[in-house]
């Protein structure tokens, strides 16, 4: 059981960097984004891809991310330029990168058993049990510093006033074409890292891997907004981060139960996000029927 948990706090840290990705699109830009389902994959892809032809593992993720940011740009030009709805400007592009992802490896799956990558580096070079957790620590601890430090820049000022009131943008002759177009460049990209580590650590990239990412995103960002709340940027980033981890330690604990299968994943994911979406309203309409409750009893107590 150790074993599970510990792995899942490594998967979990990959996982929050497309996490991170999708608080973007939906928190910060309010969109919804489907073309992760599309972007993770591409990212898993062109690594893969590239570690096969020799290529440096880190210059794989570099170009994974130029991929993913290539993807989320299209989807902000289908919306913006246009002038196509936004969910269905994410379904387009996803669609589309199934088969541009195909053709990326030249094949369902592409395995990555015998090539070196940025794990087998990391095994080797520092060694030990704890080698790839420290590492990805300290990679997605520097990816949330950045991001918090952008969404604290004029421009990441204006991309969060994108998504809270698009009007003041406009009022300031900013362009919101321009900052939705390059939020979802960001977005995508991040999810494209995202899946070109997994690649890594699984040993493989599979292009049906990225079905239900989006809802694998969505759950950590509730999850972690749920716990954490949300009042400041560098909260709710290291919220979503943990939140990524949370809900794959709740993944890997659920399929421990007996009558659960490997095939009960997706159901799972559902369950948890309608978990995260109920109790936290339930919990607060729970405290409020008890204030007024006690306020009542206050009164009736000064009248007595």
């Amino acid at each position: 059981m150790w074993m599970s948990i510990f792995t899942s706090v490594e998967v979990g840290l990959m996982f929050a960097l497309m996490a991170l990705g999708v608080y973007l699109s939906f928190r910060i830009l309010d969109f919804p984004d489907l073309t992760v389902d599309g972007s993770f994959v591409t990212g898993a892809a062109v690594a893969a891809v590239m570690l096969v032809h020799g290529v440096n593992p880190l210059m794989a993720v570099a170009a994974a991310f130029a991929a993913g940011f290539i993807a989320g740009t299209i989807t902000g030009l289908l919306h913006t330029v246009g002038g196509i709805n936004p969910l269905l400007s994410g379904i387009l592009m996803m669609i589309a990168l199934y088969s541009i992802n195909l053709r990326i490896m030249g094949a369902p799956n592409v395995s990555l058993l015998a090539q070196d990558h940025l794990f087998t580096w990391i095994r080797q070079g520092i060694g030990g049990t704890w080698a790839i957790m420290i590492v990805m620590v300290a990679f997605v601890l520097l990816v949330k510093i950045m991001l918090d430090f952008f969404l604290k820049t004029e421009f990441g000022l204006a991309l969060r006033a994108v998504g809270d009131n698009h009007l003041m943008i406009t009022s300031f002759s900013g362009n919101i074409h321009f900052y939705k177009v390059f939020g979802l460049g960001l977005s995508n990209g991040l999810v494209a890292i995202a899946g070109a580590l997994v690649a890594q650590y699984s040993g493989f990239a599979d292009v049906n891997a990225g079905i239900g990412m989006i809802v694998i995103g969505l759950a950590s960002v509730i999850i972690g907004e749920a716990i954490f709340g949300k009042k400041t940027i560098i909260r709710t980033t290291l919220a979503v981060i943990v939140g990524a981890i949370i809900y794959r330690i709740i993944v890997a604990l659920a399929l421990r139960v007996e009558f659960l299968e490997t095939g009960d994943l997706k159901l799972i994911t559902a369950i948890i996000v309608i978990l995260a979406l109920v109790l936290p309203k339930g919990i607060a309409k729970q405290k409020e029927t008890m204030r007024k409750r006690q306020r009542r009893l206050r009164l009736s107590a000064q009248k007595g």
